[in-house]
């Protein structure tokens, strides 16, 4: 288990995720990618599937990338890094690479709950061992903030926006984690950059695996989820005390809570702060808010169970 400043402060040959990209003042993403590479020990490839952080990270001439790193489609990362993975195996295998090597997939929401999910479930079963990581902040927002399967209950996007007619997205996000963890890998956990010492014991757990593994991270969007950018940090960390992000993880089968509120709050104090979530607060649109409700209470007693199995 890493102390979070013994991990900040972590020495390191060189440095895997520089500064000097371009990323939004407030984005979650440099936060989750600089602690995930920090908490593994050694030489690491890289995939990194087209979105906001392969965009803002390479931007010719420069990289913020100081690891092998591969860009491929926004719906092919995870058979990207298995293709590179089983190439790996195989020189092994002939003694022509010494030492080891973690490989580690990172994707956005769209590029994972909806274009890559076909993609991510074939190499899951097929049994590479690798790390996919998948930076949920809710949206398309590196192609203008339209709605994926992973936006929640409730939020404007520009696909789905709130107006006369509707508040927003009508539907419940897809449970993502969920359908990972139904495929029976070693190792599946749900994080959060607000919690980045529960992030980095997952990662150590993942990697140590001898198989696939996966992690959903909750990355905030500044831009999408109209907040502050100083405020973003205590954006996502109101999604795991409300219990609409809970921190939890699928250790060989076995489900574990890692982080549970000393007072779970009610969702309203997720919702209300960023703008995307407005017009459930206007005048008739009570229902909705009590529905949203309803929906991390149940969600919330039912990981609960699983975890006291």
């Amino acid at each position: 288990m890493a102390n979070f400043k013994t991990l900040a402060k972590r020495e390191e040959k060189y440095k895997k995720f520089e500064s000097g990209h371009s990323l939004c003042e407030g984005c979650g993403l440099p936060i989750a990618v600089r602690t995930i590479l920090n908490s593994i020990d050694g030489s690491v490839v890289a995939s990194n599937a087209t979105g906001c952080l392969e965009v803002a990270t390479t931007r010719y001439p420069t990289t913020a990338w100081n690891i092998p790193w591969i860009h491929n489609a926004f719906e092919n990362a995870a058979a990207t890094i298995s293709g590179v993975e089983s190439a790996y195996r195989s020189l092994k295998r002939k003694g022509k690479l010494d030492g080891e090597t973690t490989f580690v997939a990172f994707a956005g929401d769209g590029g994972t709950y909806d274009i890559g999910l076909q993609s991510l479930s074939g190499a899951l079963e097929r049994g590479h061992k690798f790390l996919y990581v998948t930076l949920d902040n809710g949206a398309y927002m590196n192609t203008g903030i339209q709605r994926s399967s992973a936006t929640p209950k409730g939020a404007s996007t520009t696909t789905e926006p709130a107006g006369k007619v509707t508040y927003g997205k009508e539907r419940q996000r897809k449970n993502l984690t969920e359908i990972v963890a139904a495929h029976e890998i070693p190792f599946v956990g749900q994080a959060s950059i607000s919690n980045l010492t529960d992030l980095s014991d997952k990662v150590e757990k993942a990697v140590a695996k001898d198989g696939p593994s996966f992690l959903n991270v909750l990355s905030t969007c500044q831009l999408g989820w109209r907040v502050p950018p100083s405020d973003a940090v205590n954006i996502a960390k109101k999604g795991v005390e409300t219990c609409y992000w809970p921190l939890y993880e699928v250790d060989e089968g076995k489900y574990e809570v890692t982080y549970e509120p000393s007072e779970k709050l009610p969702v309203e104090e997720w919702l209300k702060p960023q703008k995307r979530f407005a017009a459930l607060f206007k005048t008739g649109n009570e229902e909705i808010l009590k529905e949203i409700q309803e929906d991390v209470d149940r969600d919330w007693k039912r990981l609960k169970a699983k975890a006291s199995l």
